[in-house]
């Protein structure tokens, strides 16, 4: 017993693990608040060391103190991949590389003077929190963002390779119209009046003073207005198409071939077959039970109606026997005599 107790124990790596990567217990959720709250106060240290009158002050505490949070961050680092059992995936990660650079900065300023200004990075590391207050769903909605992103890109570029063609074009002419009192001094400088003037935004640092050239400013102002709703239109639309892969199955039923199913859906909404043909149904026993008391009862059905249909059959035999047989009676019954009436 006491064999198989030592070997169902967790080991040391597991418990490091749970506690470190897993937010499902008091332990491991306590661990990443406390780890927060010292990426949050490592950040403030570092930005309250940038002030020049607080350095003078605090400096030998702010140095201590950021020295502290270092080795902190490595230990923890140094645990994280102690408890992984491919360490070198983890620190190809994002969060791996987060990790990293977090504590890179003040091993280098042993180094480099002056590296430790990039501790700030550690604010990234703020990212466990989804963890930790069980938001990820927040992430994930990110991730659609970015898959919308990727699918939309050729669009995108088309559009923004569009607006610099049109950009180009009314800069230059521009350049010819305007006189180079009015600020137009050379096409660069009238490819950014340009791109001021369709965004619409509008610093007011350039402005034509010829008719044409106002003319030209307002178009190009209307067609801004016109051509920036085209990106919100192509990427709004692969986000719809983004939410609707994410919500949906592609695969198709065995039972009836439908497709478009929920990716959460068990049962086919059309047929009832069970969907998922890696796995056995739970409830197949109980539709093979309820289906075959169901062929049972459509089987008695169709006797009872075929022994109902054999006894009317039979009596109308009955009453069609019955009546021919009325009619024979009447044929050999003799005529009667009506020769008295006569007389």
């Amino acid at each position: 017993m006491n064999e198989t107790s030592q070997k169902k124990r967790p080991s040391l790596r597991d418990r490091l693990f749970h506690v470190i990567f897993e937010s499902d217990t008091p332990m491991a959720r306590g661990f990443d608040i406390v780890l927060i709250v010292l990426i949050l106060l490592s950040v403030t240290v570092v930005m309250l060391d940038s002030v020049a009158a607080w350095r003078a002050r605090y400096g030998t505490l702010f140095h201590t103190l950021e020295w502290g949070f270092t080795l902190i961050f490595t230990l923890e680092y140094a645990l994280r991949l102690y408890c992984l059992e491919r360490p070198l995936r983890y620190a190809r990660s994002p969060y791996g590389l987060i990790d990293l650079i977090s504590i890179l900065p003040s091993w280098l300023s042993l180094i480099i003077p002056g590296a430790n200004s990039l501790l700030v990075v550690r604010v990234l590391r703020i990212m466990r929190l989804f963890r930790v207050l069980r938001l990820m769903e927040f992430v994930g909605e990110g991730h659609l963002l970015m898959e919308a992103l990727r699918r939309s890109h050729a669009k995108i570029l088309m559009f923004f390779l569009t607006v610099m063609a049109l950009v180009i074009v009314f800069g230059a002419m521009i350049y010819l119209i305007e006189p180079i009192e009015a600020g137009f001094t050379s096409i660069p400088r009238s490819i950014y009046w340009a791109i001021v003037t369709m965004t619409t935004v509008g610093y007011g640092d350039i402005a034509p003073i010829t008719p044409l050239g106002q003319f030209i400013s307002a178009m190009m102002m209307i067609l801004g207005y016109s051509i920036l709703a085209v990106p919100t239109g192509v990427f709004s639309a692969e986000v719809m198409r983004s939410i609707r892969q994410n919500r949906y199955s592609e695969e198709a039923c065995p039972g009836c071939g439908h497709e478009g199913h929920e990716k959460d859906a068990q049962y086919c909404r059309l047929c009832g077959t069970w969907l998922d043909e890696d796995s056995d149904d739970p409830n197949r026993e109980a539709l093979e039970r309820e289906k075959e008391k169901l062929r049972e009862e459509r089987e008695a059905f169709k006797e009872e109606t075929a022994k109902v249909e054999r006894e009317r059959s039979e009596a109308e035999e009955r009453d069609n026997e019955s009546g021919a047989e009325g009619d024979d009676a009447d044929e050999d019954k003799p005529p009667e005599d009506n020769s008295d009436e006569r007389r």
